[in-house]
C-alpha cells in the first residue's frame, strides 16, 4: 500500500467516525429531543444507527489497517513514539467501546423499539449516549495528539 494512500484512508476514517459523532451528538441529538416524542424519535435513532454504523465499521477498518500499516512501515510497536502508542491505544480503546455500542446497546435499542417498549428503548439509547460521548471526546482528544503531538518531540 502507497502511504498517501495509506494517509487518506486514515483522514477519511476519521472525519466519517468521529464527525459522524459530534453530527449526531452536537446537533442532531438536540434537535430529536427538542422535537420528537419518544415514539417518533426512538425509531428514527434506530434507523439514523443502522444507516451510520456500516460506515463507523468501514472507518474502523481503515483506521486499524492504515495505523497497522504506518507501525509496521516504521518499525514496529518498539520504534513506535510515545505519541503513536497514545494514538494507538485509544484508537483500540474506542473500537472497543464501539463494538459494545454495536453488539449490545444498539441491539437492545431495535429489540426495545421494535416491542414498542418506549421507557427501556429510551434506556438503551441513554447508555448508547453516554458511550459515543466518550468516543467522541477520545476521538478529539486522538486528534489533538495526532496534530500537537509532532510538536511534543
Amino acid at each position: 500500500m502507497d502511504q498517501r494512500v495509506a494517509i487518506l484512508l486514515h483522514i477519511l476514517g476519521v472525519v466519517v467516525w468521529v464527525g459522524g459523532m459530534f453530527f449526531a451528538y452536537m446537533a442532531l441529538r438536540p434537535a430529536a429531543v427538542q422535537t420528537l416524542e419518544p415514539p417518533q424519535r426512538l425509531p428514527l435513532w434506530t434507523a439514523t444507527f443502522d444507516r451510520f454504523f456500516p460506515w463507523v465499521w468501514l472507518s474502523v477498518i481503515a483506521l486499524l489497517g492504515s495505523g497497522l500499516y504506518f507501525l509496521i512501515a516504521r518499525g514496529g510497536f518498539g520504534a513506535a513514539t510515545l505519541r503513536i502508542d497514545l494514538m494507538f491505544t485509544i484508537g483500540i480503546i474506542m473500537m472497543l467501546i464501539f463494538g459494545h455500542v454495536y453488539f449490545a446497546a444498539f441491539r437492545r435499542l431495535k429489540k426495545r423499539v421494535a416491542a414498542q417498549e418506549w421507557k427501556a428503548a429510551g434506556a438503551a439509547l441513554s447508555q448508547i449516549r453516554v458511550l459515543i460521548g466518550i468516543n467522541l471526546s477520545l476521538g478529539i482528544i486522538n486528534i489533538f495528539i495526532a496534530i500537537l503531538g509532532k510538536f511534543w518531540a
